[in-house]
């Protein structure tokens, strides 16, 4: 709790900051940040110590997000944005793999601490490598400095914001209902279908697999058909799975579905992170994907205890159904003033 909302809260100076002093500067802030602040983790003797460490964590990676996009957009063509950015996002989708497996087999062996320790080493490394590396390409292809100095301050926010409203509002709120809907898909599994504890939580990796190659196929989609197109067609798809939920037999049938919402998901998340950066100005790029990843996580935030109420009182199968229907009311909203927009 201490990490995500101290993660979420810090996505908004994060991007101011990192459209002042570089992305590449908070981006390796932040990676060896957060390798201290594990480190610490590790190393603190009391409760309170962790949580404050743990918060410090939260802060120190709010700056990835922000500061990655705009470096892997600006590394491409625009015409290859939406899938370098989809590529990008396959590392996030196995981090959700890995890191656990390599924590959990760490933990079992020498405590809960080791992983801390041990994974905040080569993360620092990284984070220091990382730094040198962009900075050498960055010299090799002759690119301007990453101070502000360089960035066309001509252009103007304000003659984009008619189209990023609209567009920012259906992404955050449909990313944020999706992560609280799967954040009861475990308890649904066990309520709905008896299956054991430990094998509902699991079928969560299932939703999480298909970003491993759904991401670039929606970046290639949205270079292709249009970026506005994909996301659209996506969150009017992701509302009747939301539906689904309540018919689809357990097995095989489950599977697919929840296999379909990762699909889904991911295929709608680079092609969003495509069209912010395609519709912003490249000196204001990380403050408005700060924005964006800000209001996708407390949106969430407000939305699961929200969500978790009405199972409590209607149960799954009318909440699944209103958020399904909500998810769709708000895309047909948001594309009265997205349709024409050209991308």
């Amino acid at each position: 709790m201490a990490f995500n909302l101290a993660y979420g809260i810090s996505q908004l100076p994060s991007g101011w900051l990192a459209d002042r002093i570089g992305p590449r500067i908070l981006l390796t802030i932040g990676t060896v940040g957060v390798a201290l602040a594990g480190l610490l983790v590790g190393l603190s003797q009391t409760y309170i110590m962790a949580v404050v460490f743990l918060a410090l964590m939260g802060v120190a990676g709010g700056g990835y997000h922000p500061s990655a996009a705009p470096l892997v957009s600006r590394a491409v063509e625009p015409k290859n944005q939406g899938r370098a950015l989809g590529f990008h996002q396959m590392g996030g989708s196995g981090s959700f793999f890995l890191a656990p497996l390599i924590s959990a087999g760490i933990a079992a062996t020498w405590g809960w601490r080791a992983p801390f320790i041990w994974l905040a080493i080569p993360t620092a490394l990284f984070g220091i490598t990382f730094y040198i590396l962009l900075g050498r390409r960055s010299e090799i292809n002759r690119l301007p400095k990453e101070t502000p100095e360089y960035h066309d301050k001509t252009q103007s926010l304000s003659n984009y914001l008619p189209q990023l409203v609209p567009f920012m509002v259906l992404s955050a709120f449909t990313q944020a209902i999706n992560f609280s809907i799967i954040a009861f898909i475990p308890l649904f599994m066990v309520d709905h279908f008896g299956v054991a504890e430990a094998a509902a939580a699991a079928s969560i990796s299932i939703i999480y697999s298909a970003g491993l190659w759904a991401s670039p196929l929606g970046g290639h989609m949205s270079d292709r058909l249009g970026k506005v197109r994909v996301v659209l067609v996506t969150c009017l798809i992701t509302g009747p799975l939301f539906c689904l939920l309540n018919v689809v037999p357990y097995g095989l049938g489950i599977g697919a579905l929840l296999l379909m919402i990762g699909i889904v998901m991911h295929i709608r998340m680079p092609s969003s992170e495509s069209y912010i950066i395609s519709q912003t100005p490249e000196h204001r790029r990380s403050t408005v994907l700060g924005i964006y990843y800000f209001s996708n996580m407390e949106t969430g935030g407000v939305l699961s205890p929200v969500i978790g109420s009405c199972i409590d009182r209607f149960g799954f199968y009318s909440s699944f159904t209103g958020a399904g229907i909500a998810t769709v009311m708000v895309t047909l909203v948001c594309a009265v003033f997205l349709w024409r927009t050209h991308d």
